[in-house]
């Protein structure tokens, strides 16, 4: 399988080129930008949902977007194995598809949250995790929202436990899950998730945005490598 990414511009997206320029000009992989208004994803082995304010995040974050003409595309493909990611935003829209369970609320503080933060990785034998090694107790990536504060029921916070569908938690540096390093209040400190057949991630904060060394974290890369070995090897 050829790797290539196709970005999905929604109105109001505004991490679509920042996606664009990590993945082609820093790790030099093939992609292209997606017009929301297109069904045609173009070839592309991964579909990427990026962050930013979708529709003016009316109604609610991603409920618009998510009927988007190229959403049925998105969602036939993800539903046939396709390998999908939303980030922040693009995490928003593919609860509001149904491709993830639970929903996202305005985070605990009422307040938009703009940081890096640290992450604990629960499953290394992903699709999105793999190059992220044992010996790296947390990975270093920002987050930039105001209704990032995941939430589930019982049921479905079990299934995603039982099934190690959940995929990252805000931790501290050592990669300690605690209250402190709960940047919105999410349950259970998650801050992202996979679906049962493991091929649709999303997760709050921007690994696209911690992948060059100019800016001082390459941590993001590790996410978008495992991808693209999973698909090259």
């Amino acid at each position: 399988m050829n790797l290539k990414f196709g970005v999905v511009v929604f109105p109001g997206s505004n991490c679509d080129h920042d996606a664009y320029y990590s993945l082609r000009k820093v790790l030099n992989y093939d992609v292209e930008f997606l017009w929301h208004k297109d069904t045609d994803l173009k070839h592309s082995s991964v579909i990427l949902l990026p962050g930013g304010f979708s529709y003016g995040d009316y109604l609610r974050t991603g409920s618009i977007a998510r009927f988007s003409p190229i959403m049925n595309s998105v969602i036939s493909f993800a539903n046939k194995g396709g390998i999908v990611i939303g980030i922040c935003n693009g995490f928003q829209i593919l609860l509001e598809a149904g491709l993830l369970p639970g929903v996202m609320i305005r985070n605990n503080s009422l307040k938009f949250a703009c940081k890096d933060v640290y992450l604990k990785t629960e499953n290394r034998e992903t699709i999105f995790s793999s190059e992220i090694g044992e010996e790296t107790s947390a990975i270093k990536i920002p987050i930039a929202h105001g209704e990032g504060n995941y939430f589930a029921d019982a049921l479905v916070l079990q299934e995603l436990e039982t099934n190690k569908q959940i995929l990252f938690r805000y931790a501290d540096a050592n990669g300690k899950v605690n209250d402190e390093s709960n940047p919105n209040g999410s349950q259970l400190n998650i801050a992202g998730i996979v679906n049962k057949n493991g091929n649709v991630m999303g997760m709050m904060p921007h690994p696209e945005r911690a992948c060059d060394p100019t800016l001082g974290r390459t941590d993001g890369q590790l996410i978008f490598k495992s991808i693209a070995n999973y698909i090259l090897n």
